[in-house]
């Protein structure tokens, strides 16, 4: 039994649990079930309630004592009695079953339609006739006062099979494509059938005439999928429910085109199923993805059952908490709310054990395993036990026993504990402790420049929509670690933020720049109010001829000339922040190889001259292993960064291969492998050029010559003579 809580709704699953092996022995089931404690607290309401591939159909019987299922494979159908939780009898069929119906109030009389047209009728002891209708059907539902049973589909026809008489009656014709689904009021017995169109339609069984046409498509403007009608279900004689494809149920009261209440699922997935449950005030509606439970006055979610497959009907016991869902998987699955109902009758020890089970909690799986990083791992010594049982890869991490966790730990830090109790006791000696004078602050304690700015922003926000609406983290508990918990502390010496150090700086420059535009606009206000006042005659010649510039011209051009310093300011800042990283890299690489450098031997017997390895002299070949290691270093070091060798890094690989290349074919050794070397070169670059072109060239000829040989001339074939007249 697995438990789940929603919106404070419990829903029990009580199919869940792992599953034992068809393959095993009973006696064998047993002793499994025995060892594992998760599988003591099982529990298998009904036995062998699962199907041998997938579930399609599940249906409760009008007396409520038998559930039948269809399913593959091969197909067939399960009947279930609950009196006794077990399987009464099982019946396979040609092929696969698309939905049925129980005409009678228990197992005796049933119709299947199935996926090739065939409708077979059974009675207790099995299959009683077998026919067939013209086009592929949908759905079906039986009408009781005229034994009609009517079977929609793929076309515009109604189809009416009269099991009283044994045949075919004249079928009614729709003003639609194609039809989904239909149904038939419990109490006046009117037909409403949902149609590919969006509509849904309305026929009187006795007058044989449609009656009335709704519009379900018009109420849903703006889907992107056609909402096709689906699913159609009648709450009482007035009010129905409407499934759409688009994922959306509508509520309606048959004597308005209004809708009552429109509910989206938010899966843009097809209604495949509703049902109501009148003492919660309750709507069930199942598409591919989830079952939900809503309200019908409000439309306000009650609870929910997602899927780990695919959901593919379901159905409710009347007057219960309990309902079966039929599934793409072999279990099919059983679950109880009690929010919604008291158990049934045959199951009444359900409500004594749901209310055992409230007062205990639910282990988590991972309770008796911790998740460890690669580090954290490095840090207790266990590198080596990774590739072994005692370490699973999860993630970026490991998950172990918090046993073998809890030993490693002590081991590593034998004091973490007192240090742990002694900060304890200095903070309760410190909550108790209160100071004669008391400065109440807002800021927190870690992070306060990050506080500092969110305050600001909050009281200051921009007139952005989403900036308004933006929520405040300082007070939302997801990130109230953030603001007490050092470890998740900014630390300004890190490479990151050093390199993100600029753009931050430009971000508060531009708030700054932000505020200045506020003063400078109230400052204009101002003047534009002293406007009526009389100003004193000027003796500038400017302002006589008019060249004085205007207040707007001065201000766009401080402007310009603000943003270009801005600008300049901000490529200093990067490049002198992308400097600072580079040189502290450098540093650490040196301080790295002066440490590998003190490592190695210095003494005079420790190096091997190269020159004697290479004349054979017997004296290196009896050296030990150990003293063969030297190292060599470039005598021009320091001379590396010449400015040839930074042109040369500065362009693209394939030009840097080009000129490296060219450079080794002109190098040539002069005399012993370790002499000197000479190399050769000519000024002139026409000669150069000349003779690249020459080379070309005779490259060119060479191809051309290859290609004669390879192609074969046309004289070889025979061509057909044609006359033309």
């Amino acid at each position: 039994m697995f438990v789940n809580e929603v919106n404070d709704v419990k829903i029990y699953n009580l199919s869940a649990g792992k599953s034992v092996p068809d393959w095993l022995t009973d006696r064998r089931k047993r002793s499994q079930l025995m060892k594992k404690g998760d599988s003591r607290r099982q529990i298998e309401l009904i036995q062998d309630f699962d199907m041998p591939g997938v579930c399609t159909s599940i249906r409760m019987s009008p007396d409520q004592q038998y559930i039948l299922a269809t399913g593959t494979y091969k197909p067939r159908v399960k009947c279930f009695e609950v009196s006794n939780l077990s399987i009464k009898f099982e019946r396979c069929f040609d092929s696969e079953v698309t939905t049925f119906e129980v005409i009678s109030d228990d197992y005796s009389k049933m119709v299947f339609l199935q996926c090739d047209r065939y409708v077979e009728i059974h009675a207790a002891h099995g299959r009683h006739y077998r026919l067939r209708i013209p086009r592929f059907g949908r759905d079906m539902k039986y009408h009781k006062p005229s034994c009609d049973m009517y079977i929609v589909g793929v076309g515009r026809d109604i189809y009416r099979l009269n099991l009283e008489r044994g045949q075919f009656l004249q079928p009614y014709e729709t003003d639609a494509s194609c039809l989904y689904a239909c149904d038939v009021n419990p109490e006046h017995h009117l037909l409403v059938v949902g149609t590919k169109e969006g509509t849904v339609e309305a026929w009187d069984p006795r007058t044989k005439q449609r009656c009335a046409t709704l519009d379900v498509a018009m109420k849903l403007p703006g889907v992107k999928e056609f909402p096709s009608v689906t699913a159609l279900k009648f709450r009482n004689g007035l009010q129905m429910g409407v499934g759409t494809a688009s994922g959306h149920v509508l509520l309606y009261d048959i004597r308005s085109r209004q809708p009552l209440l429109t509910k989206n699922h938010l899966n843009n997935l097809p209604i495949k199923r509703l049902a109501f449950n009148p003492s919660q005030n309750a709507v069930y509606s199942l598409d591919e993805a989830t079952l939900k439970l809503w309200d019908e006055q409000t439309g306000k979610q009650i609870a929910y059952v997602e899927s780990t497959t695919s959901f593919n009907d379901f159905c409710t016991i009347p007057d219960s908490g309990m309902f079966f869902l039929a599934q793409e998987d072999v279990k099919m699955l059983t679950y109880y709310v009690p929010a919604m109902g008291p158990a049934p009758r045959w199951c009444s020890f359900l409500d004594n054990l749901t209310e055992e089970i409230e007062s205990e909690m639910v282990d988590n799986v991972y309770d008796d395993y911790q998740f460890v990083t690669h580090k954290e791992l490095a840090e207790l010594g266990m590198e080596h036990l990774i590739g072994s049982n005692l370490l699973k890869g999860y993630m970026h991490g490991y998950f172990m026993n918090v046993r073998l966790y809890n030993k490693a730990k002590a081991v590593v830090e034998p004091f973490a504990f007192d240090r742990f109790r002694k900060e304890k006791v200095r903070a309760e000696i410190e909550s108790e402790r209160k100071s004669r004078l008391q400065i109440e602050s807002k800021l927190p304690k870690v992070n306060k420049e990050l506080a500092l700015k969110i305050m600001d922003e909050q009281a200051n926000p921009s007139n952005s929509a989403k900036q308004r609406n933006v929520p405040n983290l300082l007070q939302d508990s997801r990130f109230k670690a953030m603001f007490e918990n050092t470890d998740f502390a900014v630390n300004k010496d890190a490479e990151e933020y050093r390199l993100l150090a600029p753009v931050l700086n430009r971000l508060d420059k531009s708030k700054a720049k932000e505020l200045k535009q506020r003063v400078e606009v109230a400052h204009v206000a101002e003047l534009h109010a002293d406007e009526a006042q009389k100003r004193e005659e000027s003796d500038n010649d400017e302002d006589l001829f008019g060249f004085e510039k205007s207040e707007a011209e001065e201000s766009s051009g401080d402007e310009a000339s603000s943003d270009d310093d801005d600008r300049k300011e901000y490529v200093k800042e990067m490049k002198q922040a992308y400097k600072q990283v580079k040189q502290q890299r450098e540093e650490e690489e040196e301080e790295a190889e002066d440490q590998e450098e003190n490592e190695e031997p210095d003494g005079p017997d420790d190096y091997v001259s190269p020159l004697a390895n290479v004349n054979g002299n017997s004296s290196s070949s009896k050296t030990p292993a150990n003293k063969l290691n030297f190292k060599m270093t470039a005598i021009d070091k320091d001379l590396g960064n010449t400015e040839l060798q930074r042109r040369i890094k500065q362009v693209s690989l394939q030009d840097r291969v080009r000129v490296m290349s060219s450079m080794e074919d002109q190098v040539t050794n002069v005399g012993r492998s370790i002499g000197n070397r000479q190399m050769t070169f000519e000024i002139n670059r026409e000669k150069k050029s000349q003779h690249m072109a020459k080379k070309r060239e005779a490259e060119l000829k060479k191809h051309r010559e290859e290609r004669r040989g390879i192609v074969r001339p046309i004289k070889s074939l025979k061509l057909k003579k044609v006359n033309f007249k």
